[in-house]
């Protein structure tokens, strides 16, 4: 099968950073302005669409011939761009981006570049952004450049011949990559996925255009009217800046503190600190503070004009485990819901009736912050049902470890948190209920839960909230050890996985677990195979002793501080978190494609939850799509898998 390597550069008034690829291609002023294209290892040809040139008809003919493979580095652009003036067929497409975060690389161009050591001529072109800002996006009238809105190519010949060679050279760079990549290629079902994550992008969902205006609104009076109290309480000229209101706390309280972030500011008004004017401030610091006009804000930015946002979810967007990242509105860190009437909530809202939602709510800015899943709609003559796995990793760290009591927990009832407090302190699980003294052990159980799994101890308890808990730092290292005692089997694991990995990395023989995990290694990397046959990658990996000459396991990953290509350190906790969570997302995948083949429109999801959007006059059902996300695959034997969900006419969180 030949292979066609395609590379475009295009133009749009929209801004493709803020409001994504959907509505910047979906703009009438949106066009491609260069379309660089190889077969093979042929020579790589630029056609100037915005000189006049036109595309080859054989090649256009070739975007839609099964027998040629299109391949692009963020092939999803190229696919969508295309799609707008040309036929083209989605499946045909494979992303080489896509491909090098399998492998464990970086996900943009350049910086795949630099973790591959490519040589300057076969690297991306600096100027590239240069370039880009100034011939694809709208520019500033000025008197200098005769009141244009935007740069054409006979603005400047110069720049725009090395427009095109930068163009040409990202086909090169492309090429380059897919054949250092090629030793280990994507499977198949990985691509399948692909192409079923892109038809969930370009479907999208519905938003409550209403709803979102209404917030907005109300949002902006609120804000006025904080910051006049706040002006008239401290006499600030800007109690928004962070740097006047906290000195003015600090005069006022005779106190020096780090910051007024969500967690200061918290502190000092449960410790009471300070007069009752710093208390208020403090209090309307909180309501100012508030993030949730961003989400709505982010809505209207990305809103198509069909009322639809698109391109929620990125695909292998943790390139590490493979799971989904959140884009654009971030739907994977949406507030949660507590608001018992949610539909009177949201009818205010839409009204604009600030002075209601105060009586009724208090708070409304934290209403606002409640109502934001709300704003995602299903279209007319449909509803939502929303499903999602219950407790997947817990579940499938116990599969993994063959933790037996773990097991009967999820074969039966499935309550782990009381279970667990239940195996840590010899108490019967039928006294842990609420009315019980003993109902207090619930959250231990619950913190030791969250918190130990991945080899986690005392400040794993802590920065899961175990303070907040009413739990005490002397409590800790208690639970972790009897959450330890009570979970030998998953102990095991963390060690059994880091002896594997180092024993590979060490030897280089291959090595395997009873759980169906093994470790195998090439000269460049080590690799995990999963149980369903995934592989994930450590690249460069290396054993480098401790102060007391312990062999610690590193590999060169991307830190997701500073979002450098660096030696990063690992240990068997770490890795045993990398399968589990590659496996819970293998069991999302698994049930996105069940879902899919039956037919059913998945608008997105987000973690371990889908949301569906189902004709009123359907078929389809909440009680079949349970059942479908539970339909395990071939290589899970044995896995409880547990699924729940609701329906409802907007997206919340029952």
């Amino acid at each position: 099968m030949r292979s066609l390597s395609i590379d475009l550069e295009t133009y749009s008034s929209v801004n493709i950073k803020k409001s994504g690829l959907y509505k910047y291609v979906q703009s009438s002023d949106f066009e491609i302005l260069l379309f660089a294209y190889a077969y093979d290892e042929e020579a790589v040809q630029v056609v100037d669409l915005a000189s006049g040139e036109i595309i080859p008809e054989g090649v256009l003919l070739d975007l839609s011939n099964p027998e040629v493979e299109k391949h692009a580095y963020n092939a999803a652009f190229e696919y969508y761009c295309l799609s707008k003036f040309f036929r083209t067929v989605l499946e045909q497409w494979h992303c080489t981006m896509v491909h090098g975060l399998y492998c464990g690389y970086p996900g943009s161009l350049a910086a795949i570049g630099e973790a591959l050591n490519l040589p300057q001529e076969k690297k991306k072109m600096a100027e590239g952004k240069n370039l880009i800002r100034y011939f694809c996006s709208p520019c500033t009238p000025t008197k200098r450049n005769g009141g244009r809105i935007r740069n054409l190519p006979f603005h400047d010949l110069a720049k725009w011949n090395l427009f095109k060679e930068y163009c040409q050279q990202d086909v090169v760079t492309e090429r380059v990559i897919a054949r250092k990549l090629s030793t280990h290629p994507l499977p198949s079902s990985e691509h399948a996925l692909w192409v079923v994550d892109q038809l969930i992008n370009i479907g999208g969902v519905a938003i409550d255009q209403e709803l979102v205006g209404g917030a907005l609104q109300i949002s902006n009076h609120i804000s006025e009217e904080l910051s006049s109290k706040a002006k008239e309480l401290t006499g600030l000229n800007n109690p928004n800046s962070i740097a006047q209101l906290k000195r003015w706390v600090e005069d006022n309280a005779n106190i020096q503190i780090d910051s007024l972030n969500k967690q200061t500011v918290s502190e000092l008004l449960s410790t009471k600190t300070g007069s009752d004017a710093v208390q208020t401030m403090l209090r309307l610091r909180q309501e100012m503070a508030k993030t949730s006009v961003k989400k709505y804000e982010a809505m209207q930015a990305v809103m198509c004009l069909d009322g639809r946002v698109r391109g929620l979810v990125q695909f292998y967007g943790a390139n590490r485990t493979g799971r989904w990242a959140g884009r654009l509105v971030q739907v994977q860190n949406l507030p949660r819901n507590y608001l018992e009437s949610l539909d009177t909530a949201r009818e205010l809202v839409k009204k604009q009736k600030v002075e209601a939602l105060q009586l009724v709510y208090g708070n409304v800015p934290d209403t606002l912050s409640q109502l934001i899943r709300t704003a995602f709609v299903p279209r007319g003559g449909c509803h939502f049902a929303v499903a999602d796995f219950s407790a997947i990793e817990a579940r499938v760290i116990a599969w993994l470890a063959q933790e037996s009591w773990r097991l009967d927990v999820f074969h039966t009832h499935g309550k782990i948190y009381e279970a667990s407090a239940s195996t840590m302190f010899g108490v019967p699980i039928e006294l842990i209920r609420k009315g019980n003294p003993e109902y207090a052990l619930r959250a231990k159980g619950k913190v030791a839960e969250l918190a130990l799994g991945y080899q986690g101890a005392s400040g794993a308890l802590i920065q899961m909230g175990a303070l907040q808990m009413g739990l005490s730092e002397e409590d800790l290292p208690d639970i972790v050890q009897r959450w330890r005692a009570s979970n030998r089997r998953i102990v095991d694991l963390w060690y059994a996985v880091e002896n594997g990995a180092v024993k590979c990395v060490e030897s280089g023989s291959p090595s395997s677990l009873p759980c169906g995990v093994s470790f195998t290694r090439d000269s460049k990397r080590m690799m995990i195979i999963l149980p369903s046959g995934r592989k994930l990658f450590y690249t460069a990996p290396q054993l480098i002793p401790d102060d007391r000459g312990y062999k610690r396991l590193y590999f060169m990953g991307l830190n997701q501080s500073s979002k450098r290509w660096e030696l990063t350190q690992t240990y068997g906790g770490k890795l045993t978190e990398n399968i589990v969570q590659a496996v819970a997302r293998d069991c999302l995948a698994n049930a996105i494609l069940n879902l899919h083949q039956a037919g059913y429109q998945i608008n997105f999801h987000i973690h371990d939850e889908v949301i569906l959007e189902i004709p009123d006059k359907s078929k389809q059902s909440l009680e079949e799509a349970i059942e479908l996300m539970c339909k395990a695959p071939e290589w899970a034997n044995g896995l409880p898998l547990c699924a729940d969900g609701f329906e409802s006419s907007y997206y919340k969180k029952d």
